[in-house]
C-alpha cells in the first residue's frame, strides 16, 4: 500500500489567427460539399473552421466523444454516449472533460474570429448529454495571448515517449499555475520526493490493477494501436517504442504489445518529470466541463512554452487510486486531471473525425 504525508449579429470579418488552425490537413468543410450550417451570423465555413478547432482537443483513446448541434443563434456541445468508455470511465467524467477540452478550443476560435462567446453550461438539467450552448456576445478583437493559444491547437500533442531530463522551469510552472486558475482550476505540482514516490506508487498499483481486468484490457486493444484509415484512436506506429516493465511514470503500452521496448531500445524515459494534478473548484459534472477547459488551457499554455505534456490517467480512473492522490496533496475535491510535463521531440498527430461527422442534425431524442 502506498502511504505518505497527508496535507491537509456579428459583421462577416477575416478570420483573425485561425487559419492556423484549419491550414493543418485537407480542407474537407467547403459549403458545397458539406451540410454544416452557417450560425452566429458566421458563414457555414467559419462554422466548420469552429468545429475543426474544436475537434482537436484531446481525449482518452482519442475517442472524440463530443458532437455539435448547430442552430442559427447557437451552437450546443453534446457529450457522445456511444463514444464513451465504460471500462476505464464508468461515470463519464473523462469524457466531459474531453469535451470541456472541446469547447476551450472553441472559445478560443470564435476569439480567433473576432466574437466574444457566451457560455452556458447545462450538466443538470433533463438532457445529460447536453453540455454547453455557445452564443454571440458581441465584436472583440483577440487578444495576443488568445491569438497565441489558438496558433498552439493544431500544434498540441499527447507524447507518450522519452522527455529530456530538462526541467520545467521556475518561470513556466507560474504560467501553467496561472492557466489552470483563469479557468477556475488549481494546478498542483507535485515536488515533494515523498510525495513524487507515494504518486509513482499509486500509479503503479492502478496501473496493475487495470491491467488485471479483461474488460479495460478489451476496451483499451478497441481503441489503440488502430488499424491505418481510422479517424479515432491511437493509431499503431512503425517503430514506436513501448516502455519497460519498470519505467516509474510511464506504464501504458499503446503499440498492442508489438512495439519495441525503450530499454532495449537503450532510450530511458526522463528521471524527473514535473508531475501537475488538476483539480476544478466546481462540484459534479459541471466542475468536470469546467476542469477540462482549464486543462486545455494549461495543455496549450505548455504548447506555447515549448513543453510537451502525456497523461497519468490511471490516477484518475481508479477510484481508490484518485481518493488517495485527493489525500495526498490535500485537495478538498477529488483530482481531474494528471499531467506528465517536460521538453520532448516532436510527435505525429493523431487522426481526428471530419467535420460532417461532429455534427448532430436534431436533438438526440429524434435522431
Amino acid at each position: 500500500m502506498c502511504q505518505g504525508p497527508h496535507h491537509a449579429g456579428p459583421e462577416h470579418g477575416p478570420a483573425v489567427g485561425l487559419s492556423a488552425v484549419t491550414s493543418h490537413g485537407p480542407a474537407r468543410h467547403r459549403c458545397a460539399m458539406t451540410t454544416v450550417p452557417a450560425a452566429l451570423g458566421l458563414t457555414c465555413d467559419q462554422v466548420a473552421s469552429l468545429l475543426t478547432a474544436a475537434g482537436r482537443a484531446p481525449s482518452l483513446h482519442n475517442a472524440q466523444p463530443w458532437r455539435f448541434l448547430v442552430r442559427p443563434q447557437v451552437i450546443e456541445l453534446w457529450a457522445d454516449p456511444q463514444r464513451r468508455l465504460p471500462a476505464a470511465d464508468p461515470t463519464g467524467r473523462e469524457q466531459r472533460l474531453a469535451c470541456g477540452a472541446a469547447l476551450f478550443n472553441l472559445r478560443l476560435a470564435l476569439h480567433g474570429l473576432g466574437i466574444r462567446p457566451l457560455v452556458t453550461l447545462h450538466t443538470d438539467g433533463d438532457h445529460p448529454e447536453l453540455l454547453a450552448s455557445i452564443r454571440f456576445g458581441g465584436r472583440r478583437p483577440p487578444t495576443p495571448l488568445q491569438q497565441q493559444l489558438l496558433a498552439a491547437v493544431p500544434r498540441r500533442r499527447t507524447n507518450r515517449l522519452p522527455f529530456t531530463d530538462d526541467p520545467v522551469t521556475p518561470g513556466e510552472r507560474a504560467v501553467l499555475h496561472k492557466a489552470a486558475m483563469e479557468e477556475g482550476a488549481w494546478l498542483h505540482l507535485v515536488d515533494d520526493q515523498q510525495e513524487r514516490s507515494v504518486v509513482a506508487c499509486l500509479a503503479a498499483e492502478a496501473h496493475a490493477l487495470q491491467r488485471a481486468d479483461p474488460a479495460y484490457q478489451a476496451e483499451v486493444a478497441r481503441w489503440t494501436a488502430v488499424t491505418p484509415g481510422r479517424d479515432d484512436g491511437i493509431p499503431a506506429r512503425t517503430g514506436e517504442w513501448r516502455p519497460g516493465a519498470h519505467e516509474r511514470w510511464v506504464m501504458r503500452d499503446y503499440t498492442g504489445g508489438q512495439g519495441r521496448s525503450n530499454t532495449s531500445a537503450g532510450i530511458p524515459f526522463e528521471r524527473e518529470p514535473a508531475i501537475a494534478v488538476l483539480t476544478s473548484y466546481a462540484l459534479g459534472p459541471y466542475g468536470d466541463v469546467i476542469a477540462g477547459q482549464a486543462m486545455q488551457r494549461v495543455l496549450l499554455t505548455a504548447t506555447v512554452e515549448g513543453l510537451t505534456t502525456s497523461f497519468l490517467s490511471q490516477l484518475i480512473e481508479v477510484e481508490r487510486a484518485r481518493e488517495q492522490l485527493r489525500r495526498l496533496i490535500g485537495g478538498p475535491r477529488g483530482p481531474q486531471v494528471v499531467l506528465r510535463i517536460g521538453r520532448g521531440w516532436p510527435v505525429p498527430a493523431t487522426p481526428r473525425r471530419s467535420v460532417e461527422d461532429l455534427l448532430l442534425h436534431a436533438t438526440p431524442e429524434t435522431v
